[in-house]
């Protein structure tokens, strides 16, 4: 969406679908997984934590760990963390909301306070929270609030979802480290992660799937 003027609750759904190339209808006609070559030999797997859409627990496979980032649009998002080496698996989702088992058209009406979020499984022994928080910081804007470049509304906030309080530790120490370079305010939360809903198989992978980058991000995948 471009306009920041009060409009009604269609006209914000239909831009909204419109940023991330799909209407009402054409979500409905693709919430069944594509199978593609890319999906089909892609190393990066897509059910962190045994996720599902109803929120149930999160439990990463025997020496994993979980991470979870908003920072807009979730095809792009998902997009970068599958090119971060140590990432194990990725899932686009929703949470830090009122509602339960949310759909994409309730989360784009901006009145269920769930953010577009992935969920990220890692290998420690391959890379750190660190370097992933480093890298979500490095795909998005940090400052600009309530949106990220042409998407706008709470559910493109820019949020770390925390699994321990270790992890919240890290994601401040990253934060204070980010505002130093910047001289906007990080607009960023830092929470707890508690349900986290699985989005529609349309939105899974959606970028290796389709070749789509209509959500992009602010560094190059290679560089991740």
């Amino acid at each position: 969406m471009k306009a920041l003027f009060p409009i009604g609750l269609t006209a914000i759904l239909t831009a909204s679908l419109a940023c991330h190339g799909a209407t009402t209808q054409e979500t409905a006609m693709n919430d069944a997984p594509v199978t593609t070559h890319a999906a089909a030999v892609g190393a990066v797997g897509n059910d962190p934590g045994h996720a599902t859409a109803q929120g149930g627990a999160l439990t990463p496979r025997a020496g994993d760990k979980l991470a979870a980032f908003a920072a807009g649009c979730f095809w792009g998002v998902e997009d970068a963390f599958r090119h971060v080496p140590g990432v194990v698996a990725t899932a686009p989702g929703y949470a830090g909301g009122r509602t339960t088992n949310p759909t994409y058209e309730d989360v784009s009406s901006h009145t269920t306070g769930h953010a577009e979020t992935v969920l990220v499984e890692y290998d420690p022994s391959k890379t750190t929270y660190d370097k992933l928080v480093t890298a979500f910081f490095a795909i998005h804007d940090p400052t600009q609030g309530n949106r990220q470049g042409p998407d706008v509304g709470d559910n493109y906030r820019s949020v770390i979802f925390t699994f321990d309080d270790a992890q919240g530790v890290i994601a401040r120490t990253a934060k204070d480290r980010e505002q130093r370079q910047l001289s906007k305010p990080v607009t960023t939360a830092i929470e707890p992660m508690h349900a986290f809903y699985m989005a529609e198989p349309f939105h899974q992978q959606y970028s290796e799937r389709t070749g789509d980058h209509s959500c992009p991000i602010r560094s190059k995948l290679e560089t991740l």
